[in-house]
């Protein structure tokens, strides 16, 4: 029953005034049943966040892929640098030269710009290279960890074509509390629409409005991939052809159910790779294996595993707080 749980609150967590009971009703268990399980879950640090996800590039930030060529004596150093930075969400080490990849995004209103901030690490750093990778072509960002071991091994990746909409100071306020990680009560959203003096129906409708706009990418659990038994989490990266044919690859890389990011990012001189895919495994046997299904079907010249060997940070970036603006003005001399 556990798995089954961890199941649904990744793919579609109900958004009502009480999720967790409408998990129960679904599941044919007590609501508190549910609450029980999944706060041992988030005791035990399974999962990692429960929230709604946003789209970085939908809300005006700029964002990027990054990779560092570090010496090793200067590795610690470096990601306490690197860290610091609060558009920071993921810092891994992986077996490359390239060793340290993070993402990093800035705010709508930066004053340094994403190039100017990822020099200012690199020369901080000491970084011997570093490469820039943003997105080119998004095809899938989707995190949902196979607990069941039922799903099925290729899934549909629909394509969605985005509403406009007008944000306005109640969207752009519940952007910022709908960011937070929500506590695991019968009632998770009752501060939020307290704290809004709205119904729960409207800030529901908001949350619709968002999604239907691709500001919000959905709300869910993410869990922690090793707690969750999935230890072997690999970025694969393709070297495939690009335009039309190489967006066609995309899609075939995507639509495999262990892969949970795909993207097509830029090629140079010194980096052929320009497909990356996030493959996730419960060991290196499995993940190697499902690479190895994706090869047959993806036409490209080489590809790589890229295994982390550490992780140093990984954390949603907090969107539209002062936190930014006063790392820009402590290292803004460093421009």
């Amino acid at each position: 029953m556990k798995d089954e749980i961890l199941s649904r609150i990744q793919k579609k967590f109900p958004l009502v005034a009480k999720p967790f009971k409408a998990i129960a009703d679904e599941l044919g268990i007590s609501e508190d049943e549910v609450l029980k399980i999944l706060q041992e879950e988030k005791k035990a640090g399974v999962i990692r966040q429960t929230s709604a996800i946003f789209d970085t590039k939908r809300l005006g930030y700029k964002s990027s892929l990054v990779a560092f060529k570090m010496p090793e004596e200067k590795i610690d150093s470096a990601v306490t640098i690197i860290n610091s930075h609060p558009g920071i969400s993921h810092n891994y080490e992986r077996n490359h030269e390239f060793n340290i990849w993070f993402t990093l995004g800035v705010a709508p209103d930066s004053k340094l710009g994403l190039d100017k901030t990822v020099a200012i690490l690199a020369r901080l750093t000491e970084a011997d290279e570093y490469i820039m990778l943003p997105t080119l072509k998004l095809f899938k960002i989707n995190v949902k960890l196979n607990t069941t071991g039922k799903d099925e091994k290729k899934e549909k990746v629909k394509k969605v074509v985005h509403t406009e909409i007008e944000m306005t100071p109640l969207h752009n306020e519940i952007v910022k509390k709908a960011q937070y990680d929500i506590e695991i009560v019968s009632e998770p959203f009752k501060k939020i629409v307290e704290a809004l003096k709205i119904s729960y129906d409207k800030f529901f409708a908001i949350l619709k409005e968002l999604q239907e706009a691709g500001i919000m990418r959905r709300f869910a659990s993410i869990l922690n991939h090793r707690k969750a038994g999935f230890n072997a989490n690999a970025m694969v990266v393709w070297d495939v052809d690009e335009g039309e044919k190489g967006e066609a690859i995309g899609e075939r890389a995507a639509a495999f159910s262990a892969v949970s990011h795909c993207y097509l990012r830029p090629k140079y001189p010194n980096w052929p790779y320009n497909l990356f895919t996030m493959v996730h495994g419960k060991t290196k046997e499995e993940t190697n294996g499902i690479i190895a299904e994706m090869a047959e079907e993806i036409d490209s010249k080489s590809h790589m595993p890229l295994y982390s060997s550490r992780e140093f940070k990984k954390v949603r970036i907090e969107y539209f707080t002062p936190a930014i603006e006063a790392w820009e003005t402590k290292y803004k001399e460093e421009v």
